[in-house]
């Protein structure tokens, strides 16, 4: 009952996640991959597990969680250059990090929700 609900709330906030990323410059991308998140996680509610199709995604996420990491104004330069500097602020072009870091989190985030669904088929 529990993975049930984890997964409802992360279907409905994943689609939500969608949504506000609509307006993004590269909203085909994001919306891309908070939908098919919402939609693994919506499935398991109904019953229905997609172990591969998790992995797959899972490792997709993954991937460019690392090159979020180490790009130009990733995550590694927000820790080392920017010393963790607050990223629930608004994002500016002059801090594209604050953007890259928020995305890097998104990924882990997805790709712990799938892996739960994963080890729970």
């Amino acid at each position: 009952m529990l993975l049930i609900i984890l997964n409802a709330f992360f279907c409905l906030a994943f689609a939500a996640f969608a949504y506000v990323n609509l307006n993004d410059k590269d909203a085909w991308l994001w919306v891309s991959i908070y939908m098919v998140a919402s939609v693994c996680c919506g499935l398991v509610v109904f019953g229905k597990y997609y172990p591969v199709v998790y992995l797959i995604a899972i490792a997709f996420y993954l991937i460019y969680a690392i090159i979020l990491f180490f790009t130009k104004d990733g995550v590694w330069d927000w820790i080392t250059k920017y010393k963790k500097e607050s990223i629930v602020q608004s994002m500016q072009a002059t801090k594209p990090y604050i953007e890259q870091t928020r995305e890097f989190f998104g990924l882990l985030i997805i790709s712990a929700a799938l892996a739960i669904n994963y080890f729970a088929a």
